[in-house]
């Protein structure tokens, strides 16, 4: 038996699901981040894998994002196109006051503190988003990433809307 692999996109991607065998679908959960960036708003962080507290959210991106910050490290991995990710080092005054704290939170003001640089990511590259330090992504036309972090304020389930019923 010969197998291809076809990687998705968000223009061209399959509705996907699971094919259960001797149980029932309901059982468990499919979601595809291309179709689920497909009907999200720009950078609306939507949860599409959970394991207790940790999550795997899908962003469009398009365009340029707020800023972001998180009292954790979290990883963006560019699923589809070309994303740039811009880094500042927070001045303490705005770090997340509570370090325990999960998921990214939106920076207050216009991010203090010294430029780190940026980083381009292309399909399959993935960039590490550090703890307190401001991130912005820029994407000059529309294109997914996968975000590892924990469950928090901008963390958007939608389960009945991504997930395949039976």
């Amino acid at each position: 038996m010969q197998y291809t692999t076809k990687f998705g996109s968000l223009e061209h991607y399959e509705k996907g699901g699971v094919q259960v065998i001797n149980d029932n679908a309901k059982n468990y959960a499919f979601s595809n981040c291309f179709e689920i960036a497909n009907t999200s708003k720009p950078y609306e962080k939507v949860v599409f894998g959970v394991n207790q507290i940790y999550v795997l959210e899908t962003l469009r991106a398009e365009g340029t994002s707020p800023w972001y910050t998180c009292a954790h490290d979290e990883f963006a991995l560019c699923m589809d196109k070309d994303v740039e990710v811009h880094l500042i080092k927070l001045d303490p005054s705005q770090h997340v006051k509570d370090t325990e704290k999960n998921g990214s939170v939106l920076v207050e003001g216009d991010p203090k503190g010294p430029k780190m640089g940026w980083i381009h990511l292309r399909r399959g590259h993935q960039a590490m988003l550090p703890a307190n330090t401001a991130y912005q992504f820029r994407a000059a036309q529309p294109s997914v990433i996968v975000l590892q972090t924990c469950m928090g304020d901008l963390s958007v389930q939608k389960w009945a809307d991504i997930c395949q019923a039976a």
